[in-house]
């Protein structure tokens, strides 16, 4: 006679075997919106379909920063799937850490307006992946900007000026030192209204520990985890009260 006890890891085992199957299903579906180039031109660069468009991405290997990485695939893919939900058409978006600029610009697609930030050395090689990829079709061409998080913010960015529907940011948290600065930007930005998509790819320690003090100050709902990526998506919204 089958126990209690093996019945319930009997339940347990199909459930994982259940999400496992999950995860690597909508894994497979996020990747494969990565294309690659069918004749190698003079000038080197990945392509991913996002709206029905094919968006062409240069990336910059010595700039850490300017490297694609798949958390910003997995915030387009809800980006686009999820439109009922998070519809951002006429919304005002701010993207932190943009990067090659792939959030940005499947965001603009969608029909947001569109600030892109990132450190400085950066902003090259985004304004020419975002203006590429946007130029002729998209409502609101997006703003490229420089933000230095922590302090700047507040002078570049004030309260009773701007007010963001929504905060992007894909694979900003990893061992880098101004992890403060980031939460102090999120604090910043975030208002009554706004709501954070984050996605992120848990790596080392300090990852774990942030997403705990981020509850701190803000709620937190998971959207997605997906194991075989390390990468989890986030939604998040402020307290009642600022820090």
């Amino acid at each position: 006679m089958e126990t209690q006890q093996s019945k319930t890891m009997k339940e347990d085992t199909k459930t994982k075997d259940e999400g496992a199957s999950v995860d690597a299903e909508l894994a497979k579906a996020i990747m494969s919106r990565c294309v690659h180039p069918s004749v190698l031109g003079a000038e080197t660069w990945e392509g991913y379909l996002f709206s029905d468009l094919e968006i062409r991405i240069k990336e910059s290997t010595d700039l850490y920063g300017a490297v694609l990485w798949p958390s910003a695939m997995v915030l387009c893919y809800f980006l686009e799937t999820n439109r009922d939900k998070h519809n951002l058409m006429d919304k005002n978006v701010i993207e932190l850490g943009a990067g090659t600029g792939l959030v940005s610009i499947v965001s603009s697609l969608l029909g947001a307006k569109v600030t892109s930030t990132d450190l400085p050395d950066v902003l090259g090689n985004l304004q020419y992946n975002i203006l590429r990829n946007t130029k002729g079709r998209c409502k609101y061409i997006p703003l490229v900007t420089e933000l230095i998080w922590g302090p700047d913010v507040e002078k570049r960015f004030p309260c009773d000026t701007h007010c963001f529907d929504y905060i992007m940011a894909a694979d900003v948290v990893y061992a880098h030192p101004y992890l403060e600065q980031l939460m102090d930007t999120f604090d910043h930005l975030c208002q009554e209204n706004t709501q954070i998509l984050w996605a992120m790819r848990f790596r080392l320690d300090p990852e774990n520990s942030f997403v705990d003090r981020f509850r701190q100050r803000f709620n937190l709902e998971e959207l997605y985890d997906l194991p075989s990526l390390s990468i989890k998506l986030y939604r998040a919204w402020r307290r009642d009260t600022r820090t």
